[in-house]
């Protein structure tokens, strides 16, 4: 639960840079005994399709490591904007697209060459630029997309495979292929693996990504942008330089 734990004091950082209390908290996750203690008087909410949060019940949302496993991404922030009263805030926390980036090259360079084709073993993740438009999407005031990368050594790709069913992050995908794979491939990635992605301590390394969402319900008191045209000086003088005409 490591990984959980980083996104909780990663929350816990951002909530201390803002200059505000929060009276409503709720939490998206399925790792309750992880995340209720971030905030007193907090709700936790399972990650299912349809949340269970009333409109305009919260002044904080925060959608905690579960994002990333969602059957409608977007759907999942609308349904938290609604929950905000005016001017609330969102967070949100999830693995990104680098995210086992080593993992899923050796598992396809593997299984290609050992049975001719390959099928889905690592789910797909979002990019940061990809989760800031989905922001925006929702209807998100101020909407801020950054992320986090952080690189985790094992002794092998046994030892990852077991920490990630530990922390819940198997394969569910519906595309997968079902199949039990013979030991000889799991044999085969591991070599493959611990050739290309070996540290100087002789363990393998594989990277995480954890991207950090960050919106506001909308609300009049909010800064807005100026209408364009609207600026009462020119950027030059501003700047203490020249203007230059470009050509036609």
């Amino acid at each position: 639960m490591f990984l959980q734990e980083l996104a909780v004091d990663e929350i816990k950082d951002r909530l201390m840079m803002v200059n505000r209390g929060f009276t409503n908290p709720a939490v998206i996750t399925g790792f309750p005994e992880i995340w209720a203690e971030i905030l007193p008087n907090t709700k936790i909410v399972p990650d299912q399709d349809v949340l269970d949060l009333n409109p305009g019940a919260h002044d904080l949302v925060i959608h905690a490591m579960s994002l990333h496993w969602a059957n409608d991404p977007i759907g999942q922030l609308i349904q938290a904007r609604h929950a905000l009263k005016p001017d609330g805030l969102m967070l949100g926390v999830c693995f990104g697209g680098q995210t086992l980036s080593e993992l899923r090259a050796v598992l396809a360079e593997v299984e290609t060459e050992m049975f001719g084709g390959l099928s889905p073993r690592v789910a797909p993740m979002g990019e940061i630029r990809d989760l800031g438009a989905l922001l925006q999407r929702a209807g998100f005031a101020l909407p801020v997309a950054d992320s986090m990368a952080r690189d985790v050594t094992y002794s092998d790709l046994y030892a990852l495979m077991r920490d990630l069913r530990g922390m819940g992050e198997r394969n569910a995908l519906a595309s997968r292929n079902t199949r039990t794979m013979p030991r000889r491939f799991f044999d085969a990635a591991n070599t493959r693996y611990e050739q290309h992605f070996t540290t100087e301590e002789g363990r393998i390394s594989a990277s995480f990504e954890l991207i950090i969402l960050t919106g506001w319900a909308p609300d009049a008191s909010q800064p807005q942008p100026l209408r364009p045209g609207s600026a009462a000086a020119r950027l030059a003088d501003v700047l203490g330089t020249d203007e230059t005409k470009l050509p036609d």
